[in-house]
Parts: structure tokens; sequence; C-alpha cells
């Protein structure tokens, strides 16, 4: 089973937190399932960009994108050449490091 580390972010998950999680579960399903809960304004269909997060380790041995998947990305704030969409990635057998990003470009999100 993949751990999942995630670090710190502000208001999703203050003082960072390590998951273990099924193989082949998508990443933002394995998120929400524990509580940290990232935008995910689309139901996780590969529509927006709320739930792009920066893959810090361990991106080689994820699931490659696709092409919808990298036209969104270019929209997403804070696009990295380790982005992803967290409804998008399936974990594999190897640990991976997230960053959250602070802004999304979910703007009724921000005015809060």
């Amino acid at each position: 089973m993949p751990i999942i580390t995630i670090l710190p972010h502000a208001q999703l998950c203050p003082t960072g937190k390590t998951i273990k999680v099924e193989e082949g579960k998508s990443l933002c399903e394995a998120l929400v399932e524990n509580n940290v809960e990232i935008e995910h304004a689309c139901e996780m269909s590969c529509a927006c960009t709320t739930c792009h997060v920066v893959i810090r380790q361990g991106f080689n041995s994820l699931n490659e994108s696709s092409d919808d998947e990298e036209d969104l990305l270019d929209a997403a704030w804070g696009l990295e050449a380790t982005s992803r969409l967290s409804c998008q990635v399936k974990l594999g057998e190897q640990d991976i490091t997230i960053e959250i990003p602070k802004y999304t470009i979910n703007h009724a999100r921000e005015n809060h």
C-alpha cells in the first residue's frame, strides 16, 4: 500500500499528513476519504483544475496524464512540471509526496 505524504497547506492540512491507501485509488478520492478536503468542483470528472496538486516525490511512478488533463492543467494556478489533477492520478506501488497549491482558479472558494 502506497503512502501519501501531504506537505502542510494553511487551510486544508495545516500540519501536513501521511496516509496509507490502496493501490489503484485516485489521489483525490484518497485525500477526501482521509479528511483532506481538496476541492473537486467537477466531481472528479476531469473537467476543471480545482484538484490540482504538485507531485514533489514519486511523479514517475504514476499513470500518464491524458491529453484532456494536460489541456486543463494549462489553466491551473501555479503550474509546475510535476503538476497533476489529483482526480486523474491513480496511485501505484510507490510512495508519493504532494503539495496542494495555495490557490485555485475557483474564485467562489477564494472569496469565502
